[in-house]
């Protein structure tokens, strides 16, 4: 992508471009190193704790950790999969910048999941559990880059395509324009009152799907 990048285009558009695909390409490095750690770790755990049991007969008996192991992979990979087709859209021009950052954060959530599920029954002085842990800050860290990346391509991006000359605008063209841009201003605040309102009511779906599908609410009855 970033060669044909180079070839198309040029000045801002090859500017932004470029900051976005060589962040992209580190996260992606960053996150193969984090399931090999990953998957490192969890073969010393299933080694040292199945005793005379098989690989699957552990994985059985643990079957809790193992899901959660594999939900949290999962989550790292869809998360993947979806920055890296969001990254050629921005490219291609029919792809948003807020979609890389999303793509971003919930990489980084995932991660923190994927660590915390794997560490549950490593040892704490596993050096194989550090090693996981160093892997985990670099994805955090490349997750910020893109995050910037697509922040400051979206201010660039933005910048360039809206400059307009105001000089020869008469008293009522300013006026008419002022009042437009109000009126805007004032849907966009309501249409961002109204998603954050549908994130919440999407975030609770989730939450109570994943529990169900992990069975925390069984927990939380079992617990009661």
């Amino acid at each position: 992508m970033l060669r044909k990048s180079k070839k198309d285009d040029s000045g801002v558009k090859l500017e932004v471009n470029s900051r976005i695909l060589d962040s992209c390409t580190d996260l992606m490095g960053c996150i193969r190193l984090l399931i090999q750690r990953s998957q490192d770790l969890q073969a010393e755990v299933v080694g040292s704790g199945k005793g005379g049991l098989s690989t699957n007969e552990f994985y059985k008996k643990n079957n809790r950790w193992s899901e959660g192991l594999i939900s949290a992979a999962k989550a790292v990979g869809w998360g993947a999969s979806i920055l890296v087709n969001s990254a050629d859209k921005v490219v291609q021009g029919s792809g948003k910048f807020e979609e890389l950052v999303v793509a971003s954060h919930d990489i980084a959530a995932s991660t923190a999941q994927l660590v915390a599920a794997s560490r549950a029954k490593a040892h704490p002085k596993s050096e194989r559990l550090k090693g996981l842990k160093v892997a985990s800050r670099r994805v955090t860290e490349a997750t910020g880059t893109v995050v910037a990346s697509a922040q400051s391509g979206a201010t660039l991006k933005r910048q360039d395509s809206t400059k307009q000359d105001y000089s020869q605008l008469t008293l009522t063209q300013a006026k008419r324009l002022e009042m437009e841009s109000q009126v805007h201003a004032l849907e966009l605040e309501q249409e961002l009152s109204d998603e954050r309102t549908r994130l919440a009511e999407l975030r609770k779906v989730h939450y109570h799907l994943g529990g169900s599908q992990e069975g925390w609410e069984d927990t939380e009855v079992a617990d009661a």
